[in-house]
């Protein structure tokens, strides 16, 4: 059964779920930063999906990617799956901008999180509901 980490659980915010993956906010606005976890038991590495699974994670990495993109004007999508923390499968898609508080740099461990204010996650919300339609699904609240 599938159960989030919960180191991922409260360092996040859920947005919604597309097919395979739940979608997280990270909880720091210094950038806008959300993790995909496929819904999978006992998964820490991408070669451990199936092919099918596989395929459907880089669907929606890519599709995300774009999106956030399109919506935070993005200089640099950076994507990755590290896992030295987090065991449990998931995917980083960060966007990065020149001169933000970490430019050039990576994001981890450079400043303390800056947690989001609730308007500021109903304006995220918002402004991806334009964007995340056909099989993407809001989590209600």
């Amino acid at each position: 059964m599938f159960v989030l980490d919960p180191r991922l659980l409260q360092d996040t915010l859920p947005i919604g779920d597309f097919p395979l993956c739940t979608l997280l906010l990270s909880n720091d606005s210094s950038y806008p930063w959300f993790i995909l976890v496929p819904k999978r038991a006992d998964i820490s590495e991408v070669f451990q999906l199936s092919e099918t699974d596989q395929m459907q994670l880089w669907k929606e990495t890519t599709t995300l990617s774009a999106v956030l993109d399109r919506t935070f004007q993005a200089d640099k999508m950076n994507v990755a799956a590290l896992g030295n923390v987090v065991n449990q499968l998931h995917m980083h898609v960060i966007v990065r901008r020149v001169g933000d508080a970490a430019w050039p740099a990576p994001v981890w461990g450079k400043h303390p999180a800056k947690p989001y204010t609730p308007e500021e996650v109903a304006r995220i919300n918002a402004q991806l509901k334009s964007e995340l339609t056909g099989t993407f699904i809001f989590k209600e609240g």
